[in-house]
């Protein structure tokens, strides 16, 4: 059953949620930016009967302390390796060049900033990881910078409920470093070492963890293991399918789409295209990418 603690968070009514979900990541974990594909799947076929809280798990205090054994990585320059053999193993785009021209020195600004976020709300924490996310892994945007971080939720507050004079203040106040502070005790208490890791509750009282990158069918299993019949298979035909999903989302990769269509990314270019040329989707040329994201078409 859930704690109180992990029960005032949510947004979405008790009786309607049969899995919570402590999702462990890092905004600058590359192995969480290409879950995305797998995780957003999940909640769009599990709809209201899943809810979930980010938890922050501080991947890189500083250089200094740093040091990932098992691929070899204690410095800056040598990230850039590892993000290019992540994307090549899960198709999401990830820009190496950040490592060589501006790298980040540390992920706990951002994990401060999204426990800043959501002191506003999950809807407004989700948003703003998702976009330090695309900022660092496609855009080279140093996300270890205030400037930055301050951008950045001027971006998400375009497209959302977030107060931009409430962040700010949130960014340095007290309460918002105790609640990432508490994140990295649990992570510790749990042994959390590896993100993403997902803590998996089922209103039956069941619970079970999940470490590391997982392709879909094994997410699947899990849930179904804990609670069946939770997720509905999607019944749409392609293209509403595409539309109706980067309009839930906002922004969208091409290997996002691929994931919730059972496709290869090449066999859906023309779709993609097709929309783009007819209207029904756009691409998002707010900042130069090296791969595009696709967006809702503006409206008339």
């Amino acid at each position: 059953m859930f704690s109180d603690r992990q029960m005032e968070v949510t947004d979405k009514a008790v009786d309607e949620i049969a899995v919570f979900v402590e999702y462990y990541t890092d905004p600058l974990c590359s192995w969480s930016w290409a879950f995305e594909a797998q995780w957003r799947r999940l909640r769009y076929e599990c709809g209201q009967r899943l809810d979930w809280r980010y938890r922050m798990g501080g991947l890189i205090a500083d250089w200094r302390s740093y040091e990932d054994p098992l691929n070899d990585i204690r410095f800056p320059g040598q990230m850039g390796s590892q993000w290019f053999q992540i994307r090549e193993l899960t198709g999401m785009p990830l820009d190496t060049h950040i490592w060589q021209e501006d790298p980040p020195s540390s992920s706990y600004p951002a994990c401060i900033a999204v426990k800043a976020a959501q002191r506003q709300g999950q809807a407004e924490a989700e948003m703003y990881l998702r976009r330090l996310r695309e900022a660092v892994m496609m855009e080279r945007r140093n996300i270890a910078r205030q400037d930055v971080l301050l951008a950045i939720a001027g971006e998400t507050a375009e497209d959302s409920n977030l107060d931009l004079d409430r962040f700010r203040k949130d960014l340095s106040a007290p309460e918002t470093l105790d609640a990432f502070r508490q994140d990295l005790r649990d992570a510790g208490y749990y042994n959390i070492g590896r993100f993403p890791t997902l803590l998996l509750h089922s209103t039956n009282g069941h619970g079970l963890i999940l470490v590391g990158y997982r392709p879909y069918e094994l997410l699947c299993e899990a849930v179904e293991h804990l609670t069946p019949g939770l997720r509905q298979r999607v019944q749409q035909p392609p293209e509403e399918l595409a539309v109706v999903y980067v309009t839930r989302w906002g922004h969208v990769t091409a290997r996002e789409l691929a994931e919730v269509m059972n496709s290869a990314v090449e066999r859906l270019s023309p779709l993609l295209n097709s929309l783009i040329e007819r209207g029904l989707l756009a691409y998002d040329r707010t900042f130069q990418r090296e791969v595009p994201i696709y967006a809702p078409a503006p409206r008339n």
